[in-house]
């Protein structure tokens, strides 16, 4: 029997982890009723001790629903209690008008003999099934992240799904790219009324035309032909743009601590990363497409040759690939040195010189050991970093209320730059729509102080391009 898409007024069971991920997930179901389980309670006052973001926001909950049932009796409990007018979030893009139910009796669970035994899991399904028998003409939802349980639930016929409101996009394929590939007339409906000056040596475009109301700030614009044209967006205005030609990277010339651009995204990164016009950066990209290498070697530049920023700060989320090794001995920096292989290994790319021998080698080591910082994410909270560089690796491993808290951390003169691999997300309930880094990509693009660009071509090694494509 195929049951029918459900219409008009719902009942969602939320699982523990639901409300663990997102302590805002109470107002986020509209006219919709919500049931909390008895078992949730008792997990989420299982996991609110510690100083982890996890536990932190089982706090938040708690604080949300003692805020809820302030002043109730039993009684009104029992009824459900009316989540628009009992309280109301000021950041909600919509008043939830549904109702808050708790668990206050025990309920009939007739769970099938092939789910065995009493776990918080199973406990959670007897419930879902109770309330279908009890409420035969609304729709029982279990709402949950954990897959495995949603696979458990569609076997014993309990609908199930994941929770999307924290989803930024529907397919990871609609993610902003931060380039625009230009078609060959793009100049036959572009090059009407056109202008174009020049100042302090650079080349700039007034264009009208179809493709200006799409294009966003710091994006960039390839047209590949006999005569490359590529540029990026400065301003978009009353039906016009303004566009700039970028730097030629790729040129011997134009090199950035030693190094050149292998290929045309390349080239748009570095046009970013050396712009002390844009505040913050965000670049995609499988392994081997460059982003620490570029990333350090403008830091380095910026910070050393140009004297733009004090020092440079390097930080990423520690979440292992194996298994975990444990507590690590020694200071801060010390304890974050095995997680920063990837600087380690540019930074000898970038220093490495034959010239002044060991003594050469010795003191340009001394030098950026006092002016690049590696710092841990756990000990942000409070900080505000002042004409810094700082570098993000790893940033698709985090969540968008994580991200808010170190993009918040920036004052005057600081740069921050926000490094991924949103296909390699190794951090639990995350997903390639849900990641933090998904979420500033998407947020970021229409401010005019921040860029991005998507890095898809792999310049470590033809073993490593192989090995991406094929593996």
């Amino acid at each position: 029997m195929v049951r029918k898409e459900p219409i008009g007024k719902r009942l969602f069971v939320l699982d523990t982890n639901v409300l663990m991920h997102d302590p805002t997930a109470l107002f986020r179901f509209q006219e919709h009723d919500i049931y909390l389980p008895m078992v949730v309670l008792e997990e989420l006052d299982r996991g609110k001790k510690g100083m982890s973001e996890v536990a932190r926001n089982v706090r938040q909950v708690s604080r949300f629903i003692d805020d809820l049932m302030i002043k109730l009796d039993h009684s009104e409990i029992a009824k459900g209690i009316d989540l628009g007018s009992a309280l109301s979030l000021p950041d909600s893009d919509f008043a939830p008008s549904g109702r808050l139910l708790f668990q206050t009796e025990a309920l009939i669970t007739d769970l099938p003999d092939t789910l065995p035994g009493h776990t918080a899991d199973n406990t959670i399904l007897g419930t879902a099934l109770a309330l279908q028998k009890e409420h035969p003409d609304i729709d029982v939802t279990l709402v949950s992240k954990d897959i495995n349980l949603r696979i458990k639930a569609a076997v014993v016929g309990i609908r199930a799904e994941d929770y999307y409101n924290d989803q930024v996009l529907d397919d990871v394929n609609l993610l902003y790219l931060g380039i625009c590939d230009l078609p060959e007339d793009f100049w036959e409906h572009h090059s009407k009324d056109m202008e174009s000056w020049q100042e302090e040596g650079r080349t700039f475009y007034r264009l009208k035309g179809p493709m200006t109301d799409d294009w966003y700030p710091n994006q960039f614009l390839s047209l590949e032909s006999d005569q490359p044209f590529h540029a990026i967006v400065r301003r978009v205005e009353n039906e016009s743009a303004i566009i700039e030609t970028t730097t030629d990277y790729q040129n011997p010339r134009h090199t950035v601590w030693g190094i050149n651009a292998r290929n045309t995204e390349q080239n748009f990164a570095l046009n970013l990363l050396m712009d002390p016009e844009v505040d913050f950066i965000s670049l995609v990209g499988a392994a081997g497409t460059g982003k620490t290498l570029l990333t350090l070697a403008a830091a380095l530049a910026q910070t050393l040759e140009h004297n733009l920023y004090k020092e440079i700060i390097m930080t990423r989320v520690t979440v292992p690939v194996g298994e975990d090794i444990g507590f690590l001995p020694g200071t801060e920096e010390e304890k974050m040195t095995p997680w920063m292989g990837a600087l380690m290994d540019n930074l000898e790319v970038l220093t490495h010189s034959e010239e002044g021998g060991e003594w050469g080698r010795a003191a340009t080591a001394d030098i950026l050991k006092n002016r690049i910082k590696i710092r841990s994410l756990n000990f942000m909270r409070g900080r505000t970093f002042l004409n810094r560089f700082v570098i993000l690796d790893e940033a698709q491993n985090l969540t968008a209320k994580q991200m808010k808290t170190l993009i918040t951390r920036a004052g005057p003169g600081t740069k921050m730059i926000c490094l991924g691999n949103i296909a390699q997300i190794d951090t639990p309930y995350l997903t390639e729509t849900t990641s933090g880094l998904t979420f500033v990509v998407d947020r970021f693009k229409p401010w005019a102080h921040s860029g991005h660009v998507t890095l898809r071509r792999g310049e470590r090694s033809r073993l490593a391009d192989f090995a991406s494509n094929v593996l």
